[in-house]
């Protein structure tokens, strides 16, 4: 477990940005601590590197430099963003060091967890396997899902700001980005699952799983509880609503809002 302490010290490292503005404890600092992790995971598997770990640690980078220059993007960039996320997110002004530290060190464990299936097969000597390749299959999918989805959201907005969107991958379920995001992790676990070497490396690596998912389900209800404020009184936005799953393509789950049990 020593190279996994030592990723999480690496994310928590990274994502000590949130200091700065809480929020960006799970969000710039998420994509930060990814990448930063991905590098670390490199110069520390340097002198047992295969192909398949390599290209592992890259979409790691990948991942995170898209998201975080995403944000970082969207905070210096979009006045109408950050003056609509005043009215929605806390500023944490008020908020205690110490529960700001408690969300630094949570966040920091979760990015840790979440990569673990590639801490653990570097550090079980493991290499690389076909079920390493399959979930790196799985996770450039949902890398590209993602990265489309936010570019077609972007280009959407730029014609009519004012209205939801309902194009492109919007067409299929409403929130692709996060389908994507579920996609990208699922194929991070899938691609560690025959290397766990006991229960501890199993749990740590489930929870990583679990709880992104969580999250991703959590920040759906935010979003579908922000839309409904915004276009519920729209007779197009309420057929979109009711016919175009949620979160999964084909599954036909519409609405997540009454679970209040998924605070994100």
């Amino acid at each position: 477990m020593l190279l996994f302490v030592a990723m999480l010290a690496v994310a928590l490292v990274f994502s000590a940005v949130g200091f700065k503005k809480y929020v960006w404890f799970i969000s710039i600092g998420y994509g930060l601590s990814i990448a930063a992790i991905g590098v670390a995971l490199l110069i520390a598997a340097r002198e047992q590197l295969t192909a398949g770990i390599v290209c592992a640690c890259i979409l790691f980078i990948a991942y995170g430099i898209r998201l975080g220059g995403y944000l970082i993007f969207r905070e210096l960039r979009s006045s109408s963003y950050n003056s609509k996320m005043k009215t929605e997110i806390k500023s944490g002004d008020g908020m205690s060091m110490v529960a700001k530290c408690a969300i630094w060190i949570t966040a920091a464990l979760l990015y840790a967890c979440q990569t673990s299936p590639v801490i653990f097969r570097i550090a079980n000597g493991s290499g690389s396997d076909t079920l390493l390749i399959v979930g790196m299959v799985i996770s450039l999918v949902g890398l590209l899902v993602e990265s489309v989805a936010d570019l077609q959201k972007n280009a959407a907005k730029k014609v009519n700001p004012g209205r939801f969107v309902d194009t492109g991958l919007f067409r299929i379920v409403r929130c692709p980005n996060y389908f994507g995001e579920m996609l990208f992790w699922t194929g991070v676990f899938v691609g560690g699952i025959t290397i766990c070497a006991d229960p501890l490396q199993w749990i740590v690596a489930l929870l990583g799983y679990l709880g992104i998912i969580y999250v991703m389900f959590g920040g759906a209800r935010r979003l579908e509880i922000r839309q409904n404020k915004s276009y519920g009184d729209d007779p197009e936005y309420q057929r979109y609503v009711k016919t175009t799953p949620i979160m999964i393509p084909l599954i036909p789950l519409y609405s997540v809002e009454k679970y209040k049990w998924l605070v994100a």
